[in-house]
């Protein structure tokens, strides 16, 4: 089964070769699920053919907002759109989250209070789950057929189903410790609040839940193979 990654933005320069280019993080992250990957830069205007081009969809992270004007935006959500009517199943991580929201009718903003960084933990599905965040942006209306599965009292819409074959999540499963630590080094200082900073730095020794959010993203992945 081939899943099609595209990459929306890149890794710190500083840390690339130790930890990965953002694709490369989702490829370790869904290892051990039997599937093939192939990633596409869209954020430096790489695209697949369409749809068809890989079996499940995977939009990662980025520095970028999804509502700023950037000439691979619109071709993103065109392909966002197409990949629904495909039938194709979709998964969106933090800015994919965000532009998959987008692109089907929702609507993302900066959020006024701030930011998330290091390791929050969600409602989901009743549940309580531990994943490593980085954001400020949030989806503020969910698109048509949004269900919200996962949220807490900082990020009200921090996922959301629209039926089996799309889900989407505003933390960042992929993250390690070390990737949390290396963008508070070389992204966060000057720009989030040392006090953020700091107490995202103080917890990254506790753990996360990303196996087990590993398992859910692969449920809907795989619905592509029936």
């Amino acid at each position: 089964m081939r899943i099609g990654i595209l990459q929306t933005g890149h890794s710190p320069d500083e840390v690339r070769d130790e930890l990965g280019d953002y694709g490369q993080m989702f490829t370790r992250l869904l290892d051990g699920y039997g599937y093939d990957f192939t990633t596409y830069s869209v954020v430096d205007g790489d695209f697949p053919s369409g749809p068809d081009a890989a079996d499940g969809w995977l939009i990662t992270g980025s520095k970028h907002g999804a509502y700023e004007d950037h000439d691979w935006i619109a071709p993103l959500e065109a392909l966002i759109r197409q990949i629904r009517d495909a039938g194709r199943p979709l998964v969106g991580v933090c800015f994919g989250h965000q532009i998959i929201a987008q692109a089907l009718g929702g609507k993302v903003a900066k959020f006024d209070g701030g930011w998330a960084v290091g390791r929050q933990t969600y409602d989901i599905d009743g549940e309580q789950i531990a994943l490593n965040a980085w954001h400020q942006d949030q989806v503020v209306e969910l698109p048509e057929g949004g269900r919200v599965f996962a949220s807490n009292d900082f990020c009200a819409n921090a996922g959301f189903m629209i039926g089996d074959r799309i889900m989407t999540i505003q933390p960042h499963p992929e993250f390690t410790a070390k990737m949390i630590d290396a963008l508070i080094q070389h992204r966060g200082r000057g720009n989030v609040s040392d006090d953020i900073l700091n107490a995202a730095q103080d917890n990254l020794s506790q753990p996360v839940d990303a196996p087990a959010f590993a398992d859910r993203m692969a449920d809907v992945l795989n619905k592509g193979d029936k």
